[in-house]
């Protein structure tokens, strides 16, 4: 049950029955021993029971044009959803034997047989995360600006940094008082004030050029105080103004991740969105799964990435000849 959860956590797309029943170890082994099908799928509905009694959300997604249609559901453990309650406190007696927990979890989440499913399921083109720990959490980021910006909030120090903003051919340079680091969507965002504009921003971390420098001018820490929360407030505003009309094919990778924050609309679906350039990048990777009806500045911002792909995909050919 350990490696069913570290593969369930694993992915975010989710995992079908079949490649549960013969990549996850245990599963595996008894499929090779010559266990029936039935068996195994027994094994597993019993082993999915036992975990959501035991408190493991194990998710599943059904086709988003027929939820009732459960012959190709796949499965997952939503790490959002599966953490502690904010008002539980642990004596420092329990916290110590929690973090031992914590320890053998992330030995055992790290076993061969954990690795050797987690391959497998990679080799299959579903994409996993790994390392998988349990009771203590690790933030891993790919924006080089994500520590010093953490450092500058907590030294209450003025950073500053190069910013490309859609649509501007050179980067500008931002002078903040960097208030709170946010995750919305999958991305992070500093919350911050912009000194030479003189009020709240909100910034992409992957749109930031080059290092962030720690200045010595400083400012008062009680500017923090419900930053995150502001920061938060004002992305959902955001997306609240923003939503666009999709038409997306059933079963595909596309339905499966749209669907998730989507609202039904009659012609297709309804997805809100923060940043249209974001949103038009992410569209356009599903290629022909999904056509996007309105607003039409979205759809013109996706025709315009699939023409530059089918334009470089030329002029890689042409070299080539």
């Amino acid at each position: 049950m350990l490696n069913l959860v570290v593969a369930l956590m694993a992915t975010d797309v989710g995992l079908t029955k079949d490649t549960i029943l013969t990549s996850v170890a245990g599963y595996r082994e008894q499929s090779e021993a010559g266990a029936s099908k039935d068996a195994l799928e027994k094994m597993f509905e019993r082993d999915k029971e036992s975990l959501r009694g035991l408190g493991v959300p194990i998710e599943t997604i059904g086709d988003f044009a027929d939820p009732d249609d459960l012959r190709d559901a796949r499965y997952r453990v939503p790490s959002t959803e599966y953490q502690l309650p904010a008002d539980i406190e642990f004596s420092p007696a329990e916290l110590a034997l929690l973090n031992l927990a914590g320890g053998v979890w992330g030995e055992s989440s790290l076993s061969a047989d954990a690795r050797s499913g987690l391959r497998k399921i990679r080799a299959l083109g579903i994409a996993v995360d790994e390392p998988i720990i349990g009771y203590t959490p690790r933030i891993s980021v790919r924006e080089s600006s994500f520590a010093p910006l953490q450092q500058a909030i907590e030294l209450s120090r003025v950073a500053t940094f190069r910013y490309l903003k859609p649509g501007e051919d050179a980067p500008r340079l931002r002078r903040v008082q960097p208030l709170a680091l946010v995750d919305f969507e999958s991305r992070w965002h500093v919350f911050c004030n912009d000194l030479d504009a003189g009020a709240e921003r909100t910034f992409l971390l992957s749109r930031i050029v080059g290092d962030v420098a720690l200045t010595r001018e400083r400012f008062d820490r009680e500017l923090r105080a419900g930053a995150g929360e502001r920061a938060l407030a004002g992305l959902n505003e955001v997306a609240a103004r923003n939503r666009a009309l999709l038409e997306v094919n059933p079963g595909t990778e596309a339905a499966l991740r749209l669907s998730r924050r989507a609202s039904r609309a009659e012609q297709g679906i309804h997805v809100n969105y923060v940043d249209e350039h974001i949103f038009a990048d992410e569209l356009a990777s599903y290629g022909p799964e999904v056509r996007v009806v309105e607003p039409e500045s979205l759809r013109a911002a996706v025709i315009a990435r699939l023409g530059a792909a089918v334009a470089a995909h030329a002029a890689s050919d042409g070299a080539t000849a």
